[in-house]
Order: structure tokens, then C-alpha cells, then sequence
């Protein structure tokens, strides 16, 4: 029980410490018998570090303070990681290396382990370099570089000339040789963003450390056992001894007047700082920003390739918060050419590959650029498309920045709409439609793009489709269609009632009709001469003058509706005048105009309602050109309603 109790206790308060209870947390693993329980804390400590890398330097220092009063437990913890480095190496297991190293490269900067083992681990991985090799080698010497050109220059001057042969004559992969690059980049920047201790973790005196020199090579003795209970027939007269020791380690009294003083002498600096940073004068005309943003330019317009841009504007030492202003000024300038040139998605492509960070800010740019796109002119406009369409071709951005882009009628410009179709046209003309279509359609890419392909209602759907048709990329909609047609159609509207005006027409029409039967099957000839004499006596081929002239008018009206469709007859032949006439016209029934009389062109459209003994369809609307109130043979031309 007593071993249970041990185990837990000091797993639980390792996996609690952190920066701000640090100073809280050591004594409390001191109250716990750590003499005993070595073995469980050196595996507790290591497995924490390797769950969350961020927190190594605090579990460094946790136990460089725990070495100070207790060096074997220190000694066990090195000679357990170089082991678990050697084992990781061999296998070929990059996790456990890198967790490895980065904790040894937190206890050599503490002065736990000497700096010899960093020089030797740093050869080992360059030996024989691979990408993973001298990935893992970059990591370990951002840690530990600051530490080794202070204390063993010429281990730093042999690992880095290491580096520059790897960087010219190894076959390694683009990756690798920009983190090689970024690394000399930042030993000439003296490593001022991965210093060696940070302030609130340099908590022990350079005299109290005790450090240890544990080889690579060496034979190592990890003690395994001590992670298991064994029985100790002496345990009482130990854990007297470990209590004697606790009070040396802790004192009596003299940490509360420590803690005191130390409380004192923080408030006074912490009040001499804000004294200082009141006193700082600010410069509002932003003319910092103009000499970056001057010296960006003419670093990028003095390049021959953008290899040699890469590299210069890596040199380039960019205040804190002004990093946005890199990746703007690289699309600003190729904004600025007259057509589009390769050389600036190549820079923007390597920045972005380089780390997250820069891939963060052209993702954000591209979304800053998209929404302000209206501001710029057309080639402009194009150099930006095409820049941003190089980099999504070669996964220099994450497709998740196309979400911004929300494809409707409602929130796009002329401009933007624009700027995607050079965009997309960009992309498949670097990559080609099928690897366009695969990569739009990829279940990790669609819930990025519901704005470019919309579900959520059938206009934008049908906007969306006929975009990308209309810019020749009609492949990219086949499941936007699929769904389109697939999606259940709206309830029709409840007929309105109709007017009195049609119903007054359509019994005027039921009465006309009857009458007009009547009259013809009596009188056709008469009803004929109402007509303005348009028949014409069926036993000779005489063609009275009002005829001719009533015919000429009504072809001359009529000549824009003759593509219109022709009610069938099954007397006679064709009602047009422009091939041929018919034989018998007296037999033809007549027709008055009814309704309203609309005015189109040079004459008056009306609503008509033919009495036809043998119509299409009975009591169809049919439209002519008539006066109110005029009789005719036959139209020239029928429209069909609407």
C-alpha cells in the first residue's frame, strides 16, 4: 500500500507542475521519500516530457533542482534517457528520439549532464545523414546551440560545418535543407528565441548544480529494478534517515524569510520596469514599417532567382508582430508587374513550406486579399489570382482558406467572381482537371468548399453550376447537379380565382360561339363580306381591291410572328400566304376579335377566342392582329399564349 501511495503521489505531482507553482511543487516532492521511489520518479518524469514536448524545460529544471540535493536520482534520469536514445536510433523510431534529445538538451543547458554528450549525440545523427537524422539534429541544436557556443565553441564550429556539407553534397530532401538554412539563420541571430534557460526557470545556483558526465558509448546501468516493489526488511530505519534528510534539504524556517525577501526585491523591480516602460517614446509616423517594407522590396527586386530571395529576406530581422508584412509585400510586388511571373508563387511557395507560421500568414493574406479584392484594377487583380492559384496547386496553402470564398449571386462582386475563375483556371492549368476534380472532392477538403459548391438552396445551386460552366469547368459540378436534381421539388402555389373579366369573357364566348355556327352553317358567304370583301369567290380567280389591300396589310403586320405555330386544319391547306393560297376560302369559319386590345409594334394584339368547328383544343386563347371588333377569314400568323 505504502508503494501505491508513493507511486501515485509523485506521478501526480509531476503531471501538475508547471511554470507558476514550480517553487510550490519541488518541496512537496521533497516531502516524498524520492531515495525509495527513483525509479518511479525518473519513469513518471520521462513519460510526461515525451506526452507533451512544450513542457520539457519545466521538467528539466524540476529536476536539475531535485539534483542538487539529490545527485543520483539526476544521474539515473540521464543514464535512462541516453539509453532510450540509443534504443530509439537503432530502431529507427523517431518520436522517442526526438522526446529524447530534447530532454537531454534541457539538462545539459541546466548543467546536469555535461556538454560532451550533446557534441557526440549531434555526430551521431550527421554521420550517416538521412531526412529524419538531420531533422532530429536540427531540433536537438536549436536547444542546446546557445549553451554550446558559450561553453564549447569548438563543438558548435565541428557540428555546424557538419551542417553546411550535408547542406551541399548529401541527397536530402527541399524540407530538410530549409530547416538546415532556417538553422544557421537563427545561430547568426545568437538563438535570442530558444535561449538556453528562460528567467522564471533559472531557479538553481551555478555553484549548488552538480553535473555529470555519462558517455554515449559507455556502458549504462538503468536500474529497471528500482520501478518494481521489493521488499525492504529495513524500511523503518530508512524512512528515519530519509526524514533526517528532508529537513536538511527543506530547513526550518529559513525558506519563509527567503520567500519574504525574494517577494521584496520582485515588487521593487517590477515597479522600476513599469517606471521604464512609461518613459518609452513611441513613434506614431510608422516609419519603421516604411524602411521594412522598402527593404523587402528591393530585397526581392535584387534577386536573380527566388532561391536568393529566400535566403535574403531570412537575414532579414523582422520586429515582433510586423511577420504579416513579409508575405504582403511578396504579393504587393507581384501585384506590381506588368504580367505574371513564376519567381513570386516560387518564394511564396518556399516561405510557406518553410514552418506553420508562414503558411498561417499567406492563408490569412489570401483571405485579406479576397475580400478587398474590389480594390484592385484587373491585372492587379490577375498577378494576386494567379500567385495564390500557384501555391494551392502546389499544396503551399491548406484548402481550408478557400471557405472564405462564399459563391452566390448575394456575396459576390464582379471583381471577385473574377478573381476565382483565374484562381481556379491557374490551378487546373498547373495540376489539370482530373487532379482538380480528385482534390475537391476529397472527404478532408469538402467541408471547406460548401461555399464554393453551396447545398442550401436550389439558386445558389443553380448559380454555382452555371459559374463554373460558364468558366469551362463544368466537371467540377457533376454532384452539384446530381444533388440539384435530386432534391425534392416546392409544393405549387394554390390557383388564384379568376377576375370577372374572365369569366364575362368566357360566357361572351359561349354565346358567340353558338351564334356563330348558326350564322355560317345559314350564311357563309355573308359573314365572309363582313370581312372587308378578304374572301374571294370560289368560281374564278377574280381579286377584288380591298382584298389586295387588306392582304398586304395583314402579311406586313404579321411577318414577325411567322415562326409561330399554326393551328392544324383538316380542310384546305395551309393558312399561310407565303408559299401558297388556299383553293376554298368561303368554307373557312370567321372569327371577332374579343378582349382587350394591347398595343404591339405598328398594330393591335388582342385576345381572341377561335370558334373553330375542329380547333387543337377547345376554346384556346389565340393572338392576332385585329381592331375591335373586325371579322377575318384567317390570320396570318397564330401565337400560342404567353
Amino acid at each position: 500500500m505504502a508503494w501505491e501511495a508513493l507511486k501515485k503521489s509523485i506521478n501526480g505531482l509531476i503531471n501538475k507542475v508547471n511554470t507558476a507553482n514550480i517553487k510550490f511543487i519541488v518541496p512537496e516532492l521533497f516531502g516524498e521519500n524520492l531515495i525509495r521511489g527513483r525509479g518511479l520518479f525518473c519513469r513518471s518524469i520521462m513519460k510526461a516530457q515525451a506526452a507533451s514536448l512544450p513542457f520539457t524545460p519545466i521538467y528539466a529544471a524540476m529536476a536539475a533542482i531535485v539534483n542538487t540535493k539529490l545527485p543520483t536520482v539526476g544521474e539515473l534520469l540521464i543514464r535512462r534517457l541516453v539509453m532510450q536514445f540509443r534504443k530509439g536510433y537503432k530502431r529507427n523510431d523517431k518520436a522517442v528520439c526526438l522526446s529524447s534529445t530534447t530532454f537531454l538538451a534541457h539538462l545539459i543547458n541546466q548543467q546536469v549532464q555535461h556538454e560532451i554528450l550533446a557534441g557526440q549525440i549531434l555526430l551521431t545523427l550527421l554521420n550517416k545523414p538521412s531526412d529524419d537524422s538531420v531533422e532530429i539534429a536540427v531540433g536537438f541544436c536549436r536547444e542546446v546551440g546557445q549553451y554550446l557556443e558559450e561553453m564549447q565553441a569548438s563543438i558548435s564550429m565541428v557540428v555546424f560545418d557538419q551542417f553546411r556539407n550535408i547542406l551541399h553534397e548529401a541527397d536530402i530532401d527541399k524540407r530538410t535543407q530549409y530547416m538546415i538554412e532556417v538553422l544557421f539563420q537563427v545561430r547568426k541571430d545568437k538563438f535570442k528565441d530558444n535561449p538556453a534557460i528562460k528567467e522564471e526557470l533559472d531557479l538553481v545556483e551555478e555553484e549548488d548544480q552538480v553535473t555529470h558526465n555519462v558517455e554515449l558509448d559507455g556502458q549504462i546501468d538503468v536500474q529497471d529494478g528500482l520501478n518494481v516493489f521489493k521488499f525492504d526488511p529495513d524500511w523503518e530505519e530508512h524512512e528515519e534517515e530519509y526524514k533526517k534528510l528532508k529537513a536538511e534539504i527543506l530547513g526550518e524556517g529559513s525558506d519563509d524569510e527567503d520567500d519574504e525577501d525574494d517577494e521584496d526585491e520582485s515588487s521593487e523591480e517590477e515597479e522600476e520596469e513599469e517606471e521604464t516602460k512609461a518613459m518609452e517614446i513611441k513613434d506614431q509616423t510608422n516609419a519603421d514599417l516604411v524602411n521594412l517594407r522598402r527593404t523587402i522590396y528591393l530585397t526581392i527586386m535584387s534577386s536573380a532567382d527566388p532561391e536568393e530571395a529566400v535566403h535574403k529576406l531570412m537575414k532579414i530581422n523582422l520586429p515582433a508582430g510586423q511577420e504579416p508584412e513579409l508575405p504582403s509585400m511578396i504579393v504587393e510586388c507581384c501585384s506590381q508587374e506588368k504580367t505574371y511571373t513564376k519567381f513570386f508563387g516560387l518564394i511564396g511557395e518556399r516561405f510557406a513550406k518553410i514552418n506553420r507560421l508562414w503558411c498561417d500568414l499567406f492563408e490569412k493574406a489570401f483571405t485579406t486579399y479576397y475580400e478587398t479584392i474590389h480594390r484592385y484594377e484587373n491585372n492587379k487583380l490577375r498577378n494576386i489570382a494567379m500567385l495564390f492559384g500557384h501555391m494551392f496547386a502546389v499544396d503551399a496553402l491548406g484548402w481550408h482558406a478557400l471557405s472564405v470564398i462564399h459563391l452566390n449571386e448575394d456575396e459576390t462582386t464582379s471583381s471577385s467572381r473574377i478573381f476565382i475563375k483565374i484562381l481556379f483556371q491557374h490551378i487546373a492549368e498547373e495540376t489539370g482537371m482530373p487532379k482538380l476534380k480528385a482534390k475537391l472532392t476529397d472527404d478532408m477538403v469538402r467541408p471547406s468548399l460548401e461555399g464554393l459548391f453551396p447545398r442550401d438552396n436550389p439558386r445558389n445551386i443553380r448559380f454555382s453550376i452555371n459559374y463554373f460552366t460558364s468558366i469551362g469547368m463544368g466537371l467540377l459540378t457533376e454532384e452539384s447537379r446530381e444533388y440539384l436534381q435530386n432534391m425534392p421539388k416546392p409544393a405549387l402555389p394554390a390557383p388564384a380565382a379568376r377576375d370577372d373579366s374572365d369569366s364575362d369573357s368566357v360566357s361572351s364566348y359561349s354565346s358567340y360561339t353558338g351564334s356563330s355556327r348558326s350564322s355560317r352553317s345559314r350564311s357563309p358567304r355573308r359573314a365572309v363580306d363582313r370581312g372587308r370583301s378578304l374572301s374571294r369567290s370560289t368560281r374564278g380567280d377574280r381579286r377584288s381591291r380591298s382584298y389586295s389591300d387588306s392582304r398586304s396589310r395583314s402579311r406586313s403586320r404579321s411577318r414577325s410572328y411567322s415562326r409561330s405555330a399554326t393551328p392544324p386544319r383538316r380542310r384546305g391547306r395551309s393558312p399561310s400566304y407565303s408559299a401558297s393560297r388556299p383553293e376554298n376560302r368561303s368554307a373557312l369559319p370567321a372569327r371577332v376579335c374579343l378582349g382587350r386590345p394591347h398595343l404591339v409594334g405598328l398594330g393591335v394584339l388582342h385576345t381572341a377566342l377561335t370558334a373553330d368547328p375542329d380547333p387543337p383544343s377547345q376554346k384556346t386563347k389565340k393572338f392576332v392582329f385585329c381592331k375591335p371588333g373586325q371579322a377575318w377569314a384567317r390570320p396570318q400568323c397564330w401565337l400560342s399564349p404567353g
